[in-house]
């Protein structure tokens, strides 16, 4: 290998490490500004507020009494009265509510990954779309300099005698239709910058970083590690394993509140002064106190408590299934984009070859043409192949890098 192809090289391979740190750039601002990542994080931050909540215990009650006509006691008549308690649930039932609090903020919080996941797919998606369009305008661009000087050289020919007057209205019909062709990429070109900033957050004209050529992704697993690796890290698999530990939790939580609850507390008597004489100064007026209250809350009801342990288990069955219903359908999504993976694959290969054929073909015709003029059709065509095979190379990478992308979505990356 030569000292100039070794440089092209390099340069192609430092050209390809900052186009993926620029969209590395990019996904990191999505991150942080997409709106709607933002939402998922804030309903994951509400709910890990609701762990201290229920593991609270109920608040005391302080309650007050007057009496209107105040009843004599052997020491004085009673003024008022003021009572304190408070409620204790069955021992662990604050603990198993917690559980099932923090079993439903992590369920949030896989909530809050799949939903960056894929924002991060779109960003990857939407980016390739955007390279394969960029490159579809320059690649039209450069054939419509092409077709001009093709136009040029009919002229050239119809004047000296050895060409018609067909050839030229041939490129002309080109050129239109290429010039319709640029003007609609041009536009896909707009829609997808407005929507790949909308998912960034930023404004619909900040300016997208686009590489020459694209880098390859590569799939670093094989097929079977692929799918063992969704089934295991899928954030919509593991919030489903979070709801279902928050319903074997609910369970526990059922089961005790179907258990007595106790009150503690104190009562406290106001005593008025009796004028009775016989009464000494320390006995007349002396306030009653009473110490201590106890109560017991007796769950007589079982049926209530009964169906509240059924329906957590009824919807721990029903989690379980849905984790095995979401893992088959994760299972047809991963074949269809590993299907799509192998084709990008397949496409590149046979686009490269097909482009180097149409080219040395393009070559050779141009060259009857210049000598004698014969079959000016078959050099319009063959450049047609030569723009075809150019913009199906380029999709082909795409394709293939977005096709990794979702699989890694999958595996939640």
């Amino acid at each position: 290998m030569s000292s100039k192809h070794i440089v092209i090289i390099l340069l192609l391979l430092a050209s390809s490490a900052t186009a993926q740190d620029q969209l590395n750039g990019y996904l990191k601002t999505a991150g942080e500004n997409n709106p709607g990542l933002q939402a998922r994080f804030k309903e994951y931050m509400a709910a890990m507020e609701r762990v201290p909540q229920v593991g609270a215990l109920p608040d005391p009650t302080v309650a007050f009494g007057y009496f209107i006509l105040p009843p004599e006691t052997r020491v004085g008549p009673q003024q008022f009265t003021t009572s304190l308690s408070q409620s204790f649930p069955w021992f662990g039932l604050l603990g198993a509510q917690e559980d099932v609090a923090t079993e439903v903020a992590k369920s949030k919080l896989e909530v809050f990954e799949e939903e960056r996941s894929r924002l991060f797919y779109d960003v990857k998606s939407a980016y390739y779309d955007l390279y394969f369009v960029q490159k579809g305008i320059d690649i039209t661009r450069e054939n419509l300099d092409i077709l001009s000087t093709f136009l040029q050289l009919a002229l050239i020919k119809f004047e000296s005698g050895s060409g018609s007057a067909v050839d030229e209205l041939r490129v002309e019909m080109e050129i239109a239709d290429l010039e319709d062709q640029l003007a609609y990429l041009l536009d896909s070109q707009y829609e997808l910058q407005v929507k790949f900033n909308n998912l960034l957050n930023v404004a619909d004209d900040s300016p997208i970083s686009i590489p020459a050529d694209l880098w390859a992704e590569v799939m670093v697993y094989d097929r079977t590690a692929l799918m063992d690796s969704i089934a295991l890290q899928n954030h919509r698999i593991k919030q489903i394993e979070h709801l279902v530990l928050s319903w074997k939790e609910q369970e526990r939580v059922a089961k005790k509140m179907g258990l007595p609850k106790f009150t503690v507390g104190v009562d406290y008597t106001v005593v008025g002064k009796s004028d009775n004489p016989a009464l000494s100064p320390g006995e007349n007026g002396r306030d009653i106190l009473l110490l201590p209250k106890v109560g017991i809350t007796i769950p007589l009801y079982r049926k209530k408590y009964k169906a509240m342990v059924n329906e957590a288990v009824y919807r721990m069955d029903a989690a379980g299934l849905e984790k095995e219903d979401k893992i088959n359908q994760l299972s047809t999504l991963f074949e269809k984009g590993y299907k799509d993976f192998r084709d990008g694959e397949r496409r590149v290969t046979l686009y490269i070859n097909q482009l180097d054929l149409a080219e040395k073909s393009l070559d050779i015709l141009l060259a009857e043409y210049s000598t004698d003029g014969r079959n000016f059709e078959e050099v319009l065509r063959m450049e047609r192949k030569v723009l075809k095979y150019e913009l199906e190379l380029d999709k082909a990478k795409a394709d293939k890098n977005a096709s990794v992308a979702f699989i890694y979505y999958l595996m939640g990356n």
